[in-house]
């Protein structure tokens, strides 16, 4: 198995990598640069624990290659922790109870703010729509979409 050498841009700042070329990306994360905000579940994209943006549109990073992120811009739940639109959705979860044992929640937040970015954020049913393939083993997803119906109208719902 061959290595590659590429540069992808993780949270603003520009990495050049060696890795294998079939590393997955979220082993180039957690392992390589000690992001440990996506998490390893399902390992099959059912579960969006492993959620990340690239490019703005979330991917599995359990099956998603780190190669294929050459070029692109990789944003994780920490990068986004560090922006001032982070707090608006740290808000909203928190003011409706929608985070228990958080394992599930960067992949949630991340998934919403891709929707909202592509104004796909529009109601409940795209809401409910939006976050199929995010599975949240506490909440029972009630207090998750009615957090998702806040970041929609801005924080204020």
């Amino acid at each position: 198995m061959a290595d590659a050498r590429l540069t992808i841009t993780v949270n603003g700042v520009a990495r050049e990598l060696t890795v294998p070329e079939h590393e997955l990306l979220l082993d180039t994360l957690r392992d390589r640069l000690g992001l440990k905000g996506a998490k390893r579940s399902c390992d099959v994209q059912v579960c969006g624990v492993c959620t990340v943006l690239v490019d703005g549109e979330p991917v599995s990073a359990c099956t998603f290659l780190t190669a294929d992120a050459a070029g692109r811009e990789v944003l994780t739940i920490e990068g986004f922790a560090e922006s001032e639109e982070f707090a608006e959705f740290e808000r909203a979860f928190a003011d409706r109870a929608a985070v228990q044992c958080g394992f599930c929640t960067g992949g949630f937040v991340l998934t919403l703010k891709a929707l909202r970015d592509a104004g796909e954020l529009n109601d409940r049913e795209d809401i409910i729509a939006g976050l199929d393939g995010n599975v949240c083993r506490c909440t029972g997803y009630k207090s998750i979409v009615e957090a998702a119906e806040a970041i929609a109208a801005g924080g204020s719902a």
